[in-house]
This record gives structure tokens, C-alpha cells and sequence, in this order.
């Protein structure tokens, strides 16, 4: 009766985000990407768990994992696809779903996968390869292989994986993005755009060549691995110091999308320094090139961090001890101030964008699924 109900009330949001005109029109395909913001939070108001379920935190925008009471301490659950390329699929589905893991404190334990391979094209090196990037990765955070599922299937043009990670994590250490307040300070770790950099490096390699220069495009390509897409040790570092009131890693839609995420989902408001946030410099060259918004570029290898203003010295120290590259980029505001960028002294309310990798790869085999 409750799902029944859950329907109703999303039926009747739908119609009316509708003008009685636009109804008498066929909806447009959406592209790809995350769902357009204001369709998803209209499907996750009619997800809210009951009392009795055991959930903590449940589907809400902005959160990274599920958090479930498990007796002594909190299973925390993600799962994430990885469709925006089939090169290190494997080790891309265990170090995304990872991170999410550890952006609420805990320690990613368990993984399973389900392995999607196109009918046509797959060979059993394919297979064994993909297990073995999965493998590997795994080993690399102390995760367990657990289980999964595979299959060839049709109507497919590259392998896919869907990865679930279980983490777990003490009651008192868990950290909640509800737990912000204003005058807090908001890291970001590393820079924009590490993964989409990398990304872009590999795809578009040879006209990025014919600009930059093969130094340039070789050096964006390592940045998959140096330093990398993994925020879990960073996120770790973050919990022992303490004072944290909020991670997040920002990925599709980028550091714009990761910035509206953690606001909304802490109920605050957001004002962020533009000529504060670390820009790569491949990154930088990349976009001169391609005609794209750095920001707004997907950006696994960041984390945000919010913290307590007492905190934040201690650790900003610890990630400079660590070698990880960090910078204070803004402050949380009362939630009716909004959330706000500024730049050259002017405010402007921050608006996520579609993802940048998206738009310049849609239509070719690497592009994003939606």
C-alpha cells in the first residue's frame, strides 16, 4: 500500500512540473548524464525507507552511500556503474564505489559486480582481463572480491560493470552531511578535473597533441593513476583528525554538481571563492582547446571536505605531511542565502551543468551512458 502510494505521489508531481501545453507535447529524450536535478529529487521524495527498515541515511540528493543499522556498528552500501569507458572498467568500478564509501567514514570491506559483456565481441582474455584489473584494485584498498554476476549480453557496444561496495563503520564516527553549519570551512583536495582530464587525454589524444604538445597529453593520461582517482586514504586522514561535518567526492557534473550535492544535502547554504579552487593545468590547456568549463568536468580524484573552523588548520597540516594538495575554497552559509560562486568580487547563485565529458563525447564508443 505504501509503494502504491509512493507511486501515486510521484505521478502526481510529474504532471504538474507539466504546463497544460506542455502536456499536449511528446517529452523530450534526456541526455546523457545524471538526470536532470529536478526530476531526480522528484523520484527520491518518493523513496523515504520506514522507521522499522533499519535505514540511517537513505536515497537523498547528494548522499554518497546507504547507511543500514546493523547491531554494533553501520553497513554502509554504494553501487555505481561504470559506463563512460571500457578501458580498466574493472578498476574503475572498485575505486568509485570505494569512495563513496569512505566519504562517510568508513572503511570500504566488500565487493561485488555484475559483468555486462557484449554479445560479438567477447573473447574470454576480455573477461579475464577485466577480472583481473577488479582483483587488483581490491587488493590495493584491502577490499574483498565477494561475489557478482557476468554475462554476455546483447545490444551492448562495450563491456559495462555495475559495482556494489559494503563498507562498515563504528556508530560514533559515522559523519552525516546534516552535520554542517554555518561558518564552516569547505577543502577541496587535489584539484579539478583529474579524472575527466585523463579521460579527455585518452580520447581525444591526438588533436590535444596537435595543440599542447605530447608532454601535456602524456602527463594528463598518468593522471588516472598519479595520483590517481582513489580519495580513500584522504578521506581517512580527514576522519582521524577530526571535526569533519561532511565529504563528498564530486564526481559526473563535476566540482559545480559535487558544490549543490553536499549543500542540499546538508540543508545550508554555500558560498565558494572561484580563484581559490586548484585548476590542473592540463586541465586548464585542455579546456582552452575543447571550449569547456574546467568546473563543471567530472572529477573523481577530488574531495570536498567540510570542517569544523577549529579543525581545518589541523587538517590542512595533516594533508600537507601527506603530500595531498589542498586549499580552503569557501564557507557554509545559512541555507536562505543559497548557494553562491564569486567571482571578481561579483555573486552569482551556482548552477550545476550537464557534465563537460558527456557533451564532448556524446555519440562516440567512450561517451557516457545515461
Amino acid at each position: 500500500m505504501l509503494q502504491v502510494q509512493a507511486c501515486r505521489n510521484l505521478a502526481a508531481e510529474v504532471r504538474e512540473s507539466y504546463t497544460p501545453g506542455a502536456m499536449r507535447r511528446p517529452p523530450r529524450p534526456l541526455p546523457a548524464g545524471k538526470l536532470p536535478a529536478p526530476v531526480l529529487k522528484a523520484l527520491l521524495r518518493s523513496c523515504r525507507p520506514n522507521q522499522s527498515s533499519g535505514v540511517v541515511i537513505g536515497p537523498g540528493y547528494g548522499e554518497d552511500a546507504a547507511v543500514i543499522d546493523a547491531g554494533s556498528k553501520y553497513l554502509v552500501a554504494k553501487t555505481d556503474p561504470i559506463t563512460f569507458t571500457e578501458e580498466r572498467i574493472g578498476w574503475y568500478a572498485v575505486n568509485i564505489n570505494a569512495n563513496d564509501i569512505a566519504t562517510v567514514g568508513a572503511r570500504p570491506r566488500w565487493f561485488l559486480a555484475s559483468l555486462l559483456l557484449p554479445e560479438g565481441r567477447s573473447t574470454p582474455s576480455l573477461a579475464r582481463r577485466i577480472f583481473r584489473e577488479t582483483l587488483q584494485a581490491c587488493r590495493t584498498l584491502g577490499v574483498t572480491l565477494a561475489g557478482g554476476h557476468t554475462e554476455i549480453t546483447t545490444g551492448l557496444g562495450r563491456p559495462l560493470v555495475a559495482g556494489l561496495m559494503l563498507g562498515e563503520v563504528e556508530k560514533l564516527k559515522l559523519i552525516r552531511k546534516d552535520s554542517q553549519r554555518p561558518g564552516d570551512v569547505v577543502i577541496l583536495t587535489r584539484g579539478v578535473a583529474i579524472e575527466g582530464t585523463a579521460i579527455l587525454a585518452r580520447t581525444k589524444g591526438v588533436l590535444l597533441e596537435s595543440k599542447v604538445g605530447r608532454g601535456v597529453v602524456r602527463k594528463a593520461q598518468r593522471l588516472l593513476f598519479d595520483p590517481g582517482i582513489s580519495v580513500v586514504r584522504a578521506a581517512a586522514l580527514a576522519a582521524r583528525v577530526g571535526g569533519i561535518h561532511a565529504m563528498h567526492d564530486p564526481t559526473e557534473g563535476g566540482l559545480l554538481a559535487g558544490l549543490d550535492e553536499i549543500a542540499l544535502a546538508g540543508g545550508v547554504g554555500l558560498r565558494v571563492w572561484k580563484d581559490k579552487i586548484p585548476i590542473l593545468p592540463e586541465t586548464l590547456a585542455f579546456s582552452r582547446v575543447l571550449g569547456f568549463d574546467p568546473l563543471a568536468l567530472i572529477a573523481s580524484g577530488a574531495l570536498l571536505v567540510v570542517a569544523a573552523p577549529r579543525s581545518a588548520p589541523r587538517l590542512l597540516q595533516a594533508f600537507e605531511r601527506q603530500r595531498i594538495r589542498a586549499a580552503v575554497i569557501g564557507e557554509i552559509r545559512p541555507r536562505r542565502e543559497g548557494v553562491r560562486l564569486i567571482e571578481n568580487g561579483r555573486s552569482r547563485a551556482l548552477v550545476p551543468l550537464r557534465d563537460e565529458i558527456a557533451r564532448l563525447l556524446e555519440g562516440e564508443q567512450g561517451a557516457p551512458a545515461a
